[in-house]
């Protein structure tokens, strides 16, 4: 297992180049650049500044060499200088963000799992039965609502029309002068739209999945065979069937973790949440590429992880899978 984890870890970097490589060039082809979103913000700036500003940052250069000078950079750790007016090391601006979004995420993860592998067992199990037909109802609202417009929607009426919940932030502007307890009511309250509606999202995909994976183990010859032996019907489906039909739901867990960042844009820049969703929408708002890129290879890095992860998840649900050599 060892062996094959250190030679997934080095095929990562090719891959990882080659992400970076294709991000990048969008990135710098995209129409407007950094020095075009100064002058638009100031027009009073002199042509002189202005090609001070390419200058220094060299835009003048090809794409294919900003990105070997940028690769270099990132080979120790450098992500360089957001091109924002504070200057700030990119890795010290999204280290900044990267605590609130890895917050809501993991809440939002767990909550995810603790409702759609109930729902989906309990669908495959009772399948065309009322519970059934109505969790289908709602999980087929949930594929359709677009989660933005849902935001929106829950933003103005939870929180303008009837002001039950916050639709601002993370926390109270009187946060500081809270005490502890006030501190962790104070966010669980600020979290409840953002999580609550990406767990809503998301629980349509998982719940379905789990269900078609769960109708493909209960039809299997063992557990018939479980049956027979006069294995109570819990312990068939809770033992048996939910292992192997965990199997490929480790695969879309693993790879939901830079889908989930990815919607933090969205909950982030509705609620105005100073996570790293938002960093990176207003980095693209700025052409900030320094910060533009080191999010992006945060989010390619997290995708190829959570798919290692997911491999190596296989063999702690089902001891039949291992990796190694064969003897």
């Amino acid at each position: 297992m060892l062996t094959y984890i250190v030679k997934r870890l080095f095929e990562m970097i090719p891959m990882l180049i080659g992400i970076t490589l294709i991000s990048f060039i969008v990135v710098n082809l995209a129409p407007g650049n950094p020095a075009q979103f100064l002058s638009s913000m100031n027009p009073k700036i002199s042509e002189t500044a202005y090609q001070k500003f390419i200058n220094m940052y060299q835009l003048d250069k090809p794409v294919l060499e900003r990105y070997w000078i940028w690769l270099k950079k990132l080979s120790r750790l450098d992500f360089g200088n957001s091109f924002a007016s504070d200057q700030k090391p990119v890795l010290s601006k999204i280290a900044e963000r990267l605590p609130v979004t890895i917050y809501l995420n993991l809440v939002s993860m767990i909550l995810i799992i603790i409702i759609s592998i109930p729902i989906g067992v309990l669908s495959a199990v009772y399948r065309n039965s009322l519970f059934d037909r109505i969790t289908t109802v709602i999980v087929y609202i949930g594929f359709a609502i677009p989660t933005f417009w849902l935001a929106i929607l829950c933003a103005y009426y939870f929180g303008v029309i009837k002001g039950w919940l916050p639709i601002s932030g993370l926390t109270s502007y009187e946060f500081e002068d809270f005490s502890t307890l006030e501190k962790i009511y104070d966010v669980i309250w600020h979290s409840i739209l953002p999580v609550g509606i990406s767990v809503f999202g998301s629980i349509a995909g998982f719940s379905r999945f789990i269900k078609s994976s769960m109708m493909d183990a209960i039809n299997e010859d063992y557990i018939t065979a479980a049956y027979a032996r006069g294995l109570s019907k819990n312990t068939v489906i809770f033992k048996h069937a939910l292992r192997n039909a965990l199997l490929p739901v480790i695969t879309i867990l693993g790879l939901s973790i830079p889908g989930l960042i990815g919607g933090s844009v969205i909950f982030e820049s509705v609620f105005s949440i100073p996570g790293m969703g938002q960093l990176f929408y207003q980095s693209v708002m700025m052409r900030d590429y320094p910060v533009i890129m080191g999010i992006l290879v945060i989010g390619s890095f997290l995708t190829l992880l959570g798919n290692l992860i997911a491999d190596i998840s296989y063999a702690i649900a089902d001891p039949r899978i291992r990796y190694g050599k064969k003897k």
